[in-house]
């Protein structure tokens, strides 16, 4: 910004001696006019600050999107191809969505019906869940039933548990939990005695010490290819970064 507002004041024709624009290298007296002529040029010319002020978030934006395709290349293995978590969509899609979420996040809950449609209407998408309950204890007594669900009863009873919890309102305990998984025909009790599991557990653990390596830390966040996407998006917008990733 310095640079900026001396090119300014120098194209008005200020004679400061050259050693002035060097901060450490002024006299009292030469930094005190140098206060002045800044602070009269930037009454003048409002606009630098917010110029000034453009290019630092640019560059920014610019060094956080650099950082973020490093985090997803160093943990890509974890991301894309854990071995655990659900796979939906079409498994041989050419492109992959990750979606980290938790069943009491409102944002989630839109995100939901936003990527279902995206996958109905695209349909060469790959789509992989992770489980990441920030939002306190029924967060995480709902990802513990998910979770137990997928591993006793598989990947098709996880998937229509976890759109009902998607789309439930109101509170969540394990009377309601066992009741929802009852409709879908599952063992409640079996799906109970798993959820506190070390397997469980694990699983739930590993997801976020990921997302702790890749700086996430609200829901949803994304992982859109290469890219880390934190936050809701609308169903537009998220197509229109699948088409650019398609090229």
């Amino acid at each position: 910004m310095y640079r900026t507002i001396a090119a300014a004041l120098l194209s008005l024709g200020l004679a400061l001696p050259a050693k002035a624009l060097d901060l450490s290298q002024m006299s009292d007296a030469e930094r005190q006019i140098f206060r002045e002529e800044v602070r009269a040029f930037l009454m003048e010319n409002p606009q630098v600050i917010m110029d000034a002020v453009a290019v630092l978030e640019e560059r920014e934006q610019a060094a956080q999107a650099q950082a973020d395709l490093n985090l997803v290349s160093d943990n890509a293995d974890e991301i894309f191809n854990d071995g655990y978590s659900f796979v939906g969509g079409n498994p041989e899609g050419d492109i992959t969505l990750v979606e980290f979420l938790d069943y009491r996040c409102g944002f989630c809950k839109r995100a939901h019906g936003e990527v279902a449609k995206l996958l109905e209407t695209d349909g060469n998408i790959r789509l992989v869940v992770k489980e990441f309950p920030i939002l306190g204890e029924q967060s995480l007594l709902a990802s513990r039933f998910a979770v137990a669900t997928k591993q006793i009863a598989g990947d098709e009873a996880y998937g229509g548990l976890h759109d009902a919890l998607m789309e439930m309102n109101g509170d969540v305990n394990l009377r309601t939990l066992k009741r929802m998984a009852t409709t879908f025909g599952l063992d409640a009790d079996a799906i109970e005695a798993r959820m506190n599991s070390e397997e469980v557990t694990d699983e739930i653990r590993r997801t976020r010490a990921l997302a702790q390596r890749l700086s996430i830390t609200g829901t949803p966040t994304f992982v859109l290819e290469d890219e880390l996407v934190r936050g809701f998006l609308p169903y537009d917008q998220m197509q229109a970064l699948i088409d650019e990733k398609r090229g």
